[in-house]
């Protein structure tokens, strides 16, 4: 069975069983904050668990490295919205230990494309059109450096409102620990 198959499945029985009710609640997020984290499958149920966060009680963001890495991208434009249309008042940036966006390997990584059939022109046609595939790819050397940095990306953004916290945290995502970067508090 594909995987795609094997998810409409589980999904029919899901919804036959009743199993949504649980989940029900507004798009409002109850404990007014937004969450920018990273994407690793070790923090899908691990973070929310470890922060005391249930379904229903922020918004969550979602990228590789829980990075800010364009003032008008599509991060910060969710941030942007959570705050102004969904009643956010905090912003978290939760980074962790372990990440696969530290010191990634942008040349294997652009190896494993020609490998799967992108062809050398059009990455030539890109680095042409002034767009570094590497630089682009490249994580980060320090999670801590790259939360700080996140934070103040957001933080200093210029439609974040003043009164808006902004957090940096970081997680041990073998034991759910938390150490705080910057306490939005502090920073204002």
């Amino acid at each position: 069975m594909n995987k795609l198959q094997e998810l409409l499945d589980y999904n029919k029985s899901f919804v036959e069983n009743s199993e949504y009710e649980k989940y029900r609640t507004t798009k409002y997020p109850e404990k007014k904050m937004v969450i920018l984290s990273c994407m690793d499958t070790r923090l899908t149920e691990l973070l929310p668990r470890a922060i005391g966060i249930k379904n229903g009680d922020a918004k969550f963001v979602k990228n590789a490295g829980a990075v800010v890495t364009h003032p008008f991208g599509s991060i910060m434009r969710s941030i942007l919205v959570a705050i102004y249309e969904l009643g956010s008042e905090e912003v978290f940036v939760i980074g962790h230990h372990g990440c696969g966006m530290s010191n990634l390997n942008s040349s294997e990584v652009i190896k494993k494309m020609e490998e799967r059939g992108v062809s050398k022109d059009t990455l030539l046609t890109l680095e042409y059109s002034g767009i570094d595939i590497g630089s682009w790819l490249h994580g980060f050397d320090c999670v801590v450096d790259s939360v700080k940095e996140s934070v103040s990306a957001i933080k200093n953004h210029p439609l974040i409102p003043k009164d808006v916290s902004v957090h940096g945290l970081i997680m041990d995502p073998e034991t759910g620990g938390i150490e705080v970067v910057v306490d939005g508090y502090m920073e204002k």
